[in-house]
């Protein structure tokens, strides 16, 4: 058995590599944006491959390198069930609504006049969202009619770029305020005010959709379970000040007492259903403490949750003690392997 990774400092395969070492587990790092990378692959069982939203050469690549090699019969990290919905929360919306999901409820249209037609209709404030971006990029609090019309012109206009120059500027200033950043912080802030990241130089504007979901009023925080395999960790995400949005915010708390074991349940039920390998579901509460999902997502920051205490498995026990979850996925993978044999 032998594994073939893509490296990419930074990010998930600095650990599955450091793990493979340390285990003896036969493989080798291969780069995916070479054009006989299928050749490569030859000598390989499977393929591991923490792909980025925010990389343009990923996007273009990523999904269809993955595909193509399980339709062949290849196993591979991240494979379509976890993957085809990454970083598209329009998808996500019909995936959580076609599994009965908790889903706040969400709004997408494809025609401008039946999406001003609704926005006569519908009650304010409502959130809008483009379907790419992390971290609460591409996401506003639409407070009136006026500010969903303009937003909707837009959508089916010249569109809306796929990087936020202001957003970053502003994300910039609330990380120098917590004090995660110097002043060079806003100064790179500035500097994407004029010039803008390769990626929002290579991909076209987002337009010709407009999508809504419901603002779910009285969340200062939001709840996040990670499920790999058959086991579920979790954090609580403080909203930034003076903002509704907890994503990316950088306050968080790990505490277990504070996370809702109905969060860590739903995120089994539902991951049942979905089949992913990997899976964070971003829990909000409505006026009845219900939990409903806002999004989801394969990837997550390799450092946050290792401050997390412990895990749940399938059970909902809970787990004392530290853990990889970068390692969970390569046992995942091994496991799979191993059973198809």
């Amino acid at each position: 058995m032998k594994l073939a990774i893509h490296h990419r400092p930074s990010s998930f395969s600095d650990r599955w590599i450091a793990y493979c070492k340390r285990e003896e587990i036969p493989f080798k790092i291969v780069n995916c944006f070479d054009t006989n990378i299928i050749e490569q692959l030859k000598d390989c069982d499977a393929l591991m491959w923490h792909h980025h939203h925010g990389h343009f050469k990923d996007v273009l690549v990523a999904k269809r390198t993955l595909f193509a090699l399980e339709h062949a019969g290849i196993k591979v990290f991240p494979d379509f069930n976890t993957d085809w919905h990454f970083d598209d929360k329009v998808a996500q919306k019909y995936l959580l609504e076609a599994v009965d999901a908790p889903l706040v409820p969400s709004y997408v249209f494809y025609d401008k006049q039946e999406a001003m037609q609704w926005v006569e209709k519908t009650t304010f404030p409502k959130v809008w969202k483009l379907r790419g971006g992390a971290g609460s990029a591409n996401v506003k609090l639409v407070r009136t009619k006026s500010e969903a019309k303009h937003l909707i012109h837009k959508a089916f206009g010249k569109g809306f770029p796929a990087f936020d120059k202001w957003g970053y500027f502003m994300e910039r200033i609330q990380r120098v305020k917590q004090g995660k950043e110097g002043i060079k912080g806003i100064a790179k802030g500035i500097y994407r005010l004029f010039l803008t990241t390769e990626f929002g130089k290579l991909q076209p504007n987002e337009k010709g959709y407009a999508y809504f979901q419901e603002f779910i009023p009285n969340n200062n925080f939001d709840i996040r379970v990670i499920v790999i395999d058959d086991k579920a960790f979790a954090l609580k995400r403080m909203t930034r000040e003076n903002d509704f949005r907890a994503s990316g915010s950088g306050r968080i708390v790990y505490e277990k007492e504070e996370i809702p074991t109905e969060c860590v349940k739903i995120a089994f039920e539902m991951n049942k259903k979905i089949q992913s390998q990997s899976i964070a579901y971003d829990f909000v509460f409505d006026e009845n403490n219900k939990p409903l999902i806002v999004e989801l997502s394969y990837g997550f920051s390799v450092e946050a949750y290792d401050a997390c205490p412990g895990y749940w498995d399938f059970n909902l026990n809970w787990h004392e003690g530290k853990f990889n979850p970068q390692e969970w996925m390569v046992e995942d993978l091994i496991k799979l392997l191993n059973a198809n044999k």
